[in-house]
């Protein structure tokens, strides 16, 4: 720990502020006392905004702000903040947009930017690096360049500064409207399965060059647009892209779970932080492929991701951490690679060659000298080669795998971001029933329960969410993402366990988020709830970035409980949110894949499935686990007591059991099916 004085950083949770806590830089955390110095004092704020896994974020810390020289320029000429993206996604959205007006390409992190002091963007970037180099200015430059103009040229900063208002209204989609009357169109979920198909990379799977990110959205789209034409070409672009991330460098070939992206074409070389996120949306897609082909692949890749969760990033009462670091020791990447030397001095020399041979280790090394693991061999080639049986050959892999991941433990891990955020945890609950769903055990249902228990223990008050919890202290006002993330878990996972509790809090979560969020005007969520702090902008978007959509959640959400409940208005919302959004589908279907994914929901209808009889019954259990087999990405499933039928909605009210068993009805357009009580004819019914 460095022995300069701690600055004000030092009194936040959030580990990314904390470890800017010792930097000479006179930090404050985004509040009024900074907004007011900065208004009193009328000195321009510089605003820096990170995360804990962010590399490129340490590296300007280490070369930048632990500087005493840059710092004293800093604190002489500006109002310096710090903020944490995730726990601020509000502020992000709002200067991320503002930077990529000013630099005419996309925004990261770090973010850089310089503002009024009515919080008026002027000027700024991503990472400034101490000096010039990459065609960037030298971080110092910047810093004397903007402290001059801001006091010498006010006329030029007020001219900036009406441009960047103007534009953030437009940007921000606080003024949309739907414009005249628009019809839904359900072929333009073909359409743009058509498009994504232009950029797909047949030979590596995913889509473009390098960087390259997993996609969730786009693949679940291709693998609905399978399910409803039989064109198996996109189910088999699904499967090339997950087999390929699977035996990646972008996966944890040791100790399972995903890398946040791959700075190659190739998924070899990832940046190496991994985020609760990715892999919370990751895990159901996998799932989705094993329904689909019973290829056990992945299913165990599904499996290692989540026991990866399970073992590395749940608070001991349930709820789960955010990310991972790229970095140990200083240096990204350094826990997870390896040289050959190391790996035969754990596995022997005969064992150690097998293993290289099929993980791509060599003397040279795949990257910087050292090698990533990925699966660059198979067992029934390594079999024929050195005459041994291929289960052989799959054993001694395995066997070097848990002892490598063994040694491994050993090392520095990597920094784990343990504060606790609403949204995240949300995608993870829906991973986690899915997987109960699907693979039926309980180690998930019981992970989800606990998790859900845990937010609406802590971060769940007076009716509303919090956004961010660690150490004890929850805070912040919630986000869409926040409201609409969890409320769509809560109904999946009321889907698999039937818990009462769980369709109440969605229902709640809904309410609020109607009250708080939805534009009586325009239609559609805005990002921030009615009594949030005033921001320049609020923003009302259905684009998604590396989540999904709060608007594509939410309509899911709200169909879903229309069909649960039969509750109109919920249709009624989630109608006017399509047709607010539909032009914006049709004109960049890439960025709007989730949202694709609800209309495809919405036109289709999805099949309701209702269960008459305990669902913990053994003979209602059976039916429930092969039903959860099939692959059915639109539908809804309710298992009531006999006779508790009558509070369902149309058409499934009133259903009764036959001759006292477990009874399947299945619905679809308003009509259902004559009742079952046998797997068989159960799974006819769901695949006729």
């Amino acid at each position: 720990m460095p022995s300069r004085e701690a600055n004000r950083l030092i009194n936040e949770t959030s580990p990314y502020l904390r470890q800017h806590a010792h930097n000479p830089v006179d930090w404050y955390p985004w509040g009024e006392e900074a907004l007011s110095k900065s208004k009193r004092e009328n000195k321009p704020i510089l605003l820096s905004i990170g995360y804990s896994a962010c590399h490129w974020c340490h590296v300007m810390e280490h070369e930048s702000f632990e500087d005493e020289a840059i710092a004293e320029l800093m604190n002489r000429n500006f109002v310096n903040i710090k903020v944490d993206r995730e726990e601020r996604p509000d502020l992000d959205r709002i200067y991320q947009s503002a930077v990529q007006l000013f630099i005419r390409r996309g925004g990261g992190w770090p973010l850089t930017i310089f503002l009024t002091p009515d919080q008026t963007p002027f000027y700024g970037g991503t990472y400034f690096p101490p000096e010039e180099r990459y065609g960037i200015p030298s971080f110092e430059r910047v810093l004397r360049a903007v402290a001059q103009i801001y006091r010498d040229k006010p006329e030029d900063i007020s001219q900036t500064v009406r441009e960047v208002r103007g534009a953030m209204v437009q940007i921000s989609g606080e003024q949309a409207k739907p414009t005249g009357t628009v019809s839904l169109d359900p072929d333009v979920v073909a359409r743009a399965a058509t498009g994504l198909s232009h950029i797909f990379d047949h030979t590596h799977g995913g889509f473009g060059g390098a960087p390259k990110f997993p996609s969730t959205m786009a693949l679940t789209l291709f693998l609905r647009h399978y399910h409803q034409s039989d064109d198996t070409t996109y189910l088999e672009r699904v499967k090339l892209t997950l087999r390929k991330m699977a035996e990646g460098g972008i996966y944890d070939q040791l100790g399972g779970g995903f890398h946040r992206y791959s700075t190659d074409a190739v998924w070899l070389v990832p940046h190496f932080e991994k985020m609760l996120y990715d892999n919370g949306q990751l895990v159901p897609l996998y799932l989705s492929v094993y329904q689909i082909t019973r290829e056990p692949f992945y299913r165990r890749t599904a499996e290692e991701t989540l026991r990866y969760v399970l073992r590395e990033m749940v608070h001991p009462e349930g709820g789960f951490y955010s990310t991972q670091d790229a970095d140990s020791e200083g240096v990204e990447g350094q826990f997870f690679v390896w040289t050959k030397s190391e790996v035969t001095a754990v596995l022997g020399q005969e064992e150690g060659d097998l293993f290289c041979r099929y993980y791509d280790v060599s003397g040279e090394g795949n990257w910087e000298g050292k090698n990533i693991l990925r699966v660059a061999d198979s067992a029934e080639r390594l079999s024929q080669l050195l005459n041994r049986p291929t289960e052989e050959i799959r054993e001694t892999l395995e066997r070097g795998r848990a002892k490598l991941f063994a040694e491994r433990e050993k090392r520095i891990k990597p920094h784990r971001d343990e504060k606790i955020l609403t949204s995240w945890n949300g995608l993870m609950i829906q991973a986690l029933a899915d997987a109960y769903a699907v693979l039926g055990e309980k180690i998930y249902r019981n992970a989800a329960e606990r998790a859900a228990d845990f937010v609406f223990k802590n971060l769940y008050r007076n009716g509303r969410l919090l956004r961010t919890w660690k150490d004890g202290e929850g805070k912040l006002n919630a986000y869409l993402d926040d409201y609409a993330y969890l409320a769509n878990a809560l109904l999946e996972l009321y889907q698999v366990t039937f818990e009462p509790k769980q369709l109440d809090r969605a229902k709640d979560l809904i309410k609020t988020l109607n009250d708080q969020f939805w534009d009586d005007e325009g239609g559609g969520y805005f990002f921030t709830a009615r009594d949030h702090e005033p921001l320049i902008a609020r923003f009302k978007s259905a684009v998604d970035e590396s989540v999904p959509s709060g608007n594509s959640v939410a309509a899911q959400a709200l169909l879903t409980l229309y069909h649960l409940t039969g509750e109109r208005d919920h249709l009624d919302r989630a109608e006017r949110l399509l047709r607010l959004f539909f032009p914006n589908m049709e004109d960049n279907p890439s960025g709007h894949g989730s949202l694709l994914n609800v209309l495809d929901f919405y036109f289709r209808k999805p099949t309701e499935i209702v269960l008459i009889g305990d669902p913990e019954s053994p003979a209602a259990e059976a039916l429930l686990r092969e039903i959860w087999q099939v692959y059915m990405p639109n539908r809804t499933l309710i298992a009531v007591e006999p006779g508790a039928a009558e509070a369902l909605p149309e058409p499934v009210r009133g259903k009764g059991q036959v001759d006292g068993k477990p009874t399947v009805y299945v619905c679809q357009n308003f009509t259902c099916s004559l009742p079952v009580t046998t797997v068989e004819e159960a799974l006819s019914l769901l695949k006729g």
